[in-house]
């Protein structure tokens, strides 16, 4: 992965984070690292316990930011979802994956941002 890829992947995690509060959510973890992968967010909605893939991308190459998170990178995401789960005591109420896609524009600026919930 190049340098310019991880910056802006970082730069779209710092957004995704200044969404999710302003909707509400509680932060519990970024970047959630275990033997079977990793989760950029986990966040309370309420009572819910939210694993969110964030993806962004600066063109319309290869589609949209939300079509690159395939099956394989859900089962990925559900790995990581049950291991955390299990390393910390497990969550008593609901669990949900979302998807978080954010597009941005020739300016560097955020052209559209879509939180998709229960996406997978």
């Amino acid at each position: 992965m190049t340098l310019q890829r991880k910056n802006q992947g970082r730069k779209g995690e710092e957004e995704a984070v200044r969404y999710l509060a302003g909707q509400g959510y509680r932060l519990v973890k970024r970047n959630f690292r275990c033997p079977h992968g990793e989760v950029d967010i986990i966040a309370l909605d309420g009572l819910t316990l939210v694993f969110v893939e964030v993806r962004s991308k600066a063109t319309d190459n290869f589609g949209l930011p939300q079509e690159s998170v395939g099956r394989e990178k859900q089962a990925r995401v559900r790995r990581v979802a049950r291991y955390y789960l299990a390393a910390s005591g497990g969550h008593r109420g609901p669990v949900r994956f979302d998807v978080l896609a954010i597009k941005y524009g020739r300016n560097g600026r955020v052209e559209f941002l879509e939180h998709i919930k229960n996406a997978f």
